[in-house]
């Protein structure tokens, strides 16, 4: 199967820089598009930065200008450097696949439903 592990999170101050990493691994055949989401507490969760297959990012207009995604390997690693810091980015953050991947059986499986577990992102004022 497929699985997404983050790494990265952490506590810094307002104005500070952090580093997310999400790796993909599984049986891979394609990434079409991978995010990065975040949910703050009482929230709904949100689309913070895409990066598709194709290299092109989007970034939601709260963070633009102050956070950069980039990726390596094909799309199976991603990072979300985040700079300048604001107390409102305080939220845990997600990592999320759009891709194919041969489950166990050896079946083609397409998902845009491939999640990793979540990084604490704490932002002091």
């Amino acid at each position: 199967q497929v699985q997404l592990v983050e790494s990265g999170g952490g506590l810094v101050q307002s104005g500070g820089s952090l580093r997310l990493s999400c790796a993909a691994s599984g049986k891979i055949l394609r990434v079409t598009s991978m995010s990065w989401y975040r949910q703050a507490p009482g929230k709904q969760r949100e689309l913070v930065a895409t990066v598709t297959e194709t290299g092109t990012t989007n970034y939601a207009n709260s963070v633009k200008g102050r956070f950069t995604m980039s990726s390596v390997g094909a799309k199976k690693t991603v990072y979300l450097q985040m700079n300048s810091l604001k107390p409102e980015d305080t939220a845990v953050y997600y990592c999320n696949a759009d891709l194919t991947y041969e489950d166990f059986t050896g079946v083609m499986v397409a998902t845009k439903d491939a999640w990793g577990q979540g990084t604490q992102v704490t932002v002091s004022s």
